[in-house]
């Protein structure tokens, strides 16, 4: 386009020397020199708008690529924070097992407490009407047969003394290898029939 502008202005400066009309053809060299001034402004113009363009393209596309970055960084923390929030969940859901366990654990050892404590009264209450009584008739066996027992042997034994009037002698049965009435016999042979 500038090739073409040169040579129509070539063109007619060639026109007007054979015209001889020297204040024309400086009119028209004036107007050509304006015009390309605008043409090389116009041209600058465009250069910086398009140099602007390329710079807002780019800065664009770097943004587009930061922010395509800042989106995959958030995507992973939110998959990590989803993992965590499943791992919290399922800890809280166990956390809420064992604490309904043990508030069964406990509720089940509040009632054991209570009847604990209930049999506890009721034994308190038994032994104040049964002991003297039984301490009474132990002491009346004492009397009567003068055998002191001992009371922490192994279950089925019966050890203890008769203290005869001359003579203690030791008892040592072991009745689960004898009848009850041979027991009965032998402890009844140690009273004296003297009264």
């Amino acid at each position: 386009m500038l090739q073409d502008v040169m040579d129509t202005g070539e063109s007619m400066v060639k026109i007007l020397k054979s015209s001889k009309a020297d204040d024309e053809l400086r009119k028209v060299r004036e107007k050509q020199q304006c015009f390309l001034e605008r043409h090389l402004d116009t041209k600058n113009t465009i250069t910086l708008v398009l140099n602007g363009v390329v710079q807002c393209e780019d800065e664009a596309s770097q943004k587009l690529l930061d922010m395509e970055v800042q989106k995959s960084q958030a995507e992973r923390e939110l998959d990590s924070l989803e993992q965590e929030l499943q791992r919290c969940t399922a800890r809280s859901q166990n956390m809420d097992s064992e604490l309904q366990f043990l508030q069964r654990e406990l509720e089940s050892l509040c009632d054991s407490e209570q009847e604990l404590q209930t049999l506890q009264q009721e034994v308190d209450d038994d032994t104040t009407e049964v002991i003297p009584s039984a301490i009474y008739v132990a002491q009346l066996y004492h009397k009567v047969t003068k055998i002191k027992w001992e009371y922490d042997t192994e279950p089925k034994i019966l050890r203890g003394v008769h203290y005869g009037a001359d003579l203690a002698t030791p008892i040592n049965i072991d009745t689960s290898v004898r009848s009850l009435c041979s027991v009965s016999d032998e402890l009844w042979n140690f009273v004296s029939t003297e009264w």
